[in-house]
């Protein structure tokens, strides 16, 4: 049950995303942007996280995830499989930044535990 709390969850924040915040950014400029992402963002993290629609145990997949799905079928669904194709280029670049991101966090910890470690030796 807590997988299908999870899609819903994710599922519910992506099709938010896809829907409302373009039709905020389009008709108010970088104000509606900025305060659909807020509402948006925001109430779905309410709902996943803190009420725990959104099973966070093990791995941590947040909910980006499940909003860059939800975009990525919503332009396969509307134009054909070829709008599908045509994101592999950006989400390999996205997957590249997610390592880079991922081997810069893990050396970051590295560095602030041997400072800590230095730091209650001294």
């Amino acid at each position: 049950m807590k997988h299908i709390g999870t899609i819903c969850g994710t599922a519910i924040a992506g099709m938010f995303v896809m829907s409302v915040w373009g039709a905020f950014a389009s008709k108010y400029g970088i104000g509606g942007g900025w305060f659909a992402g807020f509402i948006i963002i925001g109430t779905m993290w309410f709902i996943n996280h803190y009420i725990g629609l959104v099973n966070n145990d093990g791995a941590f997949v947040d909910m980006a995830l499940g909003i860059g799905v939800c975009g990525t079928m919503r332009d396969v669904f509307r134009h054909g499989v070829a709008a599908g194709t045509s994101s592999i280029p950006t989400l390999g670049c996205v997957i590249i930044g997610g390592i880079i991101g991922g081997l810069v966090a893990y050396k970051l910890e590295v560095y602030l535990a041997e400072k800590k470690k230095a730091e209650s030796a001294a």
